[in-house]
């Protein structure tokens, strides 16, 4: 199995409130007393760097050794890894949102050249400045990380936002892949209670990732464009019907950038399957076909997928379509061959 959806911080974060004068970074807090009989912590507290509690975190986020130790034991053989969202940092001033993603992608691509055959990694990039983007995209290829992961807005921007087509384009031109994660939810102040950010907001977040670059011709203008967004598309699948309508019934509104249907592009778009139900599943392969879906479980949290590959093994699929989801799609997506990682693990606990 490849996991194409799965996080990763350092262990140690720099104090970048204190650097740079400027607050709203994430630290990690280690717990001591947690410590484990190799005497390192085994939780962290994830805080904002002015006192907010925002998540607790077990030493998988940030150790490889208990990732891999982890992955052995469900199966996994190879996750492709990427920052934990909260990271983006758009809202930071340019040189500073550079400099975070400078730090966090040096220490991915560490991670995944001591384990080049298990770890896979996608960069970050400082969306808010794109010329700045288009620098570290650049380092990110020379990094040899396979693609780069991208929140679902920038601030004020939507994904068809003029300023941030070149990111998209340079990445197409240099091979690498584009995986979009909700972040920042919209309407928080209206979904205070009950983690609804989480649960509502993110799915209508990748919805309008989708919708903005379907809409405002991204996709259409660039072709070999290769694209994933996370848990399935979010709300896109159980909305297509009424996106595709729209266009028909007022493209005055709809078609005013882009003249092609939104169904066009349904064969262009790779999603995650983590939807956690069978027949949310069973719609995802309706809408974009068995070769543009992919295992993601978001390890290591809480709304993941805890047992990986079990919904998609839940449908009994043929063979050939279940192998292309647990495995072959991710490898398309990421331009890389099965020759060169290792799928099944090291200790096999469960099916590769």
């Amino acid at each position: 199995m490849i996991d194409l959806h799965t996080h990763l911080l350092p262990p140690e974060i720099p104090r970048w409130a204190q650097k740079f004068g400027s607050g709203g970074f994430v630290q990690l807090e280690m717990i001591r007393e947690s410590a484990g009989a190799d005497g390192l912590p085994c939780r962290a507290r994830m805080m904002k760097d002015d006192g907010t509690f925002f998540r607790d975190v077990e030493r998988n986020l940030w150790d490889a050794r208990t990732r891999l130790q982890e992955c052995d034991a469900a199966g996994v053989g190879v996750q492709v890894l990427s920052t934990v969202p909260v990271m983006f940092s758009y809202w930071a001033r340019p040189e500073h949102g550079a400099e975070v993603a400078r730090f966090l992608n040096d220490h991915l691509a560490g991670v995944c050249a001591e384990h080049p055959r298990r770890l896979v990694g996608l960069g970050t990039l400082p969306m808010q400045a794109p010329d700045l983007a288009l620098r570290e995209l650049e380092r990110c290829k020379e990094l040899k990380l396979r693609g780069v992961q991208i929140g679902s807005h920038v601030n004020d921007w939507n994904l068809d936002a003029p300023a941030l087509f070149p990111i998209f384009a340079r990445a197409a031109e240099l091979g690498l892949c584009v995986f979009v994660h909700p972040w920042d939810m919209m309407a928080q102040a209206k979904m205070q209670k009950y983690w609804l950010p989480w649960l509502v907001g993110m799915p209508a977040e990748v919805s309008l990732a989708i919708c903005s670059l379907i809409f405002g011709g991204v996709l259409e203008r660039l072709p070999s464009l290769r694209i994933a967004f996370a848990h399935g598309g979010g709300a896109f699948p159980g909305t297509l019907g009424r996106i595709q309508h729209g266009f028909e019934a007022r493209p005055d509104l709809c078609a005013i950038d882009n003249p092609h249907p939104p169904v066009k592009y349904v064969s262009r778009i790779v999603v995650d399957a983590l939807v956690h139900e069978p027949r949310a599943l069973k719609l995802v392969l309706e809408t974009f076909g068995v070769d543009n879906v992919a295992l993601g479980t978001d390890y290591p949290f809480p709304l993941g997928e805890g047992v990986p590959g079990q919904l998609i093994r839940s449908l009994n699929l043929p063979r050939a379509a279940e192998e292309r989801l647990l495995w072959g799609t991710a490898l398309q997506l990421l331009g890389m061959s099965a020759s060169e990682l290792d799928l099944a693990p090291a200790q096999n606990g469960g099916q590769a």
